[in-house]
């Protein structure tokens, strides 16, 4: 067993009648026994499939207190866990099966409905936590005789997760058990987190934010642990009062929310004796000073903002509780942080380049990516711009890359228009990314149509219905812009910015 694996297995067993994960969907609590049947079964079922060490189970479900379980169950055989959107249209589904060959995919009930192949065989699943369709790729599995039962070990991979790339396909990080506890550690300590935490999930499981800055975390910390399906703002805070609530991980997407919504609000007003909230954990992108001082006037909670990104297991940067700034991400934690300017590296203050990282729970390099220019003397070169004050707390600025940043979702340009032109009347296209008061970015298709100044209406709707179906939901775009054509530079790139900033100086259609 691993360190990771040994913990995990040691807090069910002493655990064993304590309630320590619940399932908001199913509105009940699971004690460390009923979770470690879960454990039991899903392992006895990784074993009869003939699945092993480095073998990789691809998972599209809907959050649920099941993805713990997987994730021990998988990690103990030294199997590695592949979390993807729900929202996954059947056809990138497949696309990434015929990709990458997983010899088993747990997925919804719809999306195993549409997998038609005969090579598969499907069968339904019934844990403790939760119900699923299993689908087996029964060429791969049926005649295996080399499955490999050897001892797992800290550098083994346990988790892949999708990070964009400016190219397009987004690529893959694989985080080793020796990684995801050295984040899960630094997380729990820079939070203050002890056993009489509840942390409250409500980003998707197949981020990092919910895989380790919240639940591995918890666990690590002996906390108890809340999953819900999605976020709801009439509900958040009664979810937060009968669930006694300590913290909670979000995007500034969801403070927005809070403050507008006026059930949230009147619900808080009804609720406020009964709530308990150390902290609000805000990350992503900077949440505007004026909304970050109304949320805690207002709701009478910190809010604490960090850095973080799939590349790092999470977090690499956060707001001491007890000496915020405002504006800033905060003070590096458990992680080197450098400013990249030119080729060379420094933490002088006022001085603006890329933001560089290294750290024991940081990736040396992405398992698809062939080209080296992410990685630097050892550090990981973030793509992000920003620079440290005189306090040393560190400003994030933008971003060098082109990726989208919406609601916490990052989507890759190049992905979505390489769908998009599929549709015979886009001449040229660029998917940017535009502001939004609640999202951060919208996810904004820029276009040169073959008929120019006709049938845009009709157009615009065609584009928006084509990105719903084939696109995961956070990377359809939710605006259409027609343009004559594309500022470009002498080689004919599209120059991004200033087609964002031409398009917000003429007030354009949304």
């Amino acid at each position: 067993m691993t360190k990771l694996t040994t913990l995990l297995s040691n807090q069910l067993k002493n655990n064993q009648t304590r309630n320590i994960i619940k399932d908001a969907a199913m509105d009940r609590w699971f004690t460390g026994a009923e979770l470690q049947q879960d454990v039991d079964q899903l392992q006895n079922l990784f074993t009869a499939m003939n699945l092993g060490r480095g073998d990789v189970v691809l998972v599209c479900l809907e959050n649920s207190a099941v993805f713990p379980v997987i994730n021990q169950a998988a990690w103990n055989l030294g199997i590695i866990v592949h979390p993807i959107s729900p929202t996954t249209p059947i056809a990138g589904l497949k696309a990434d099966w015929n990709q990458f060959q997983y010899p088993l995919v747990l997925t919804t009930d719809a999306l195993a409905e549409a997998w038609t192949d005969a090579r598969f065989a499907k069968s339904p699943l019934k844990v403790n936590t939760a119900k699923m369709q299993v689908i087996a790729d029964t060429k791969q599995l049926e005649h295996r005789t080399d499955v490999d039962h050897s001892e797992v070990q800290d550098e083994d991979l346990g988790l892949i997760l999708n990070t964009s790339g400016t190219t397009g396909k987004p690529k893959r990080v694989g985080l080793s058990h020796r990684i995801m506890l050295n984040a899960a550690t630094h997380d729990a300590e820079s939070n203050h987190m002890t056993e009489a935490d509840t942390a409250m999930i409500m980003m998707p499981m197949f981020h990092i934010n919910a895989q380790v800055m919240s639940t591995l975390s918890s666990r690590v910390a002996n906390a108890r642990i809340l999953v819900t399906p999605k976020f709801s703002a009439s509900r958040f805070w009664q979810q937060v009062a009968d669930n006694h609530v300590t913290w909670v991980s979000v995007v500034p997407t969801i403070v927005s929310f809070l403050l507008l919504n006026e059930k949230a609000n009147a619900a808080y007003g009804r609720l406020q004796s009964q709530i308990n909230l150390r902290f609000v954990r805000s990350s992503s992108f900077a949440l505007p000073e004026e909304r970050l001082r109304a949320f805690q006037d207002r709701f009478h909670t910190l809010i604490i903002e960090g850095y973080g990104m799939t590349e790092a297991s999470s977090q690499c940067t956060t707001n001491p509780h007890d000496a915020p700034k405002i504006g800033s991400a905060g003070l590096p934690f458990g992680t080197d942080v450098k400013i990249l300017i030119a080729d060379h590296f420094t933490d002088a203050p006022g001085a603006l380049g890329e933001i560089a990282i290294k750290g024991d729970h940081v990736i040396t390099h992405y398992l698809d990516d062939e080209k080296p220019e992410s990685f630097k003397d050892g550090w990981f070169l973030t793509g992000d711009l920003g620079y440290f004050d005189e306090d040393g707390y560190l400003f994030v600025k933008g971003r060098k890359k082109e990726i989208i940043s919406r609601g916490g979702e990052k989507v890759a340009p190049a992905h979505v228009e390489s769908v998009l032109s599929e549709l015979p009347f886009i001449e040229q296209q660029a998917v940017i990314g535009m502001p939004d008061d609640l999202y951060g970015e919208e996810v904004t298709a820029v276009l040169v149509s073959t008929t120019p100044g006709l049938n845009e209406a009709e157009q615009r709707e065609e584009i928006l219905d084509f990105g719903r179906s084939h696109l995961a939901k956070f990377e359809a775009p939710t605006r259409v812009e027609f343009v004559r054509e594309f500022p470009r530079n002498t080689t004919g790139k599209i120059l991004r910015p200033q087609l964002r900033e031409q398009l917000l100086s003429v007030g354009a259609h949304s």
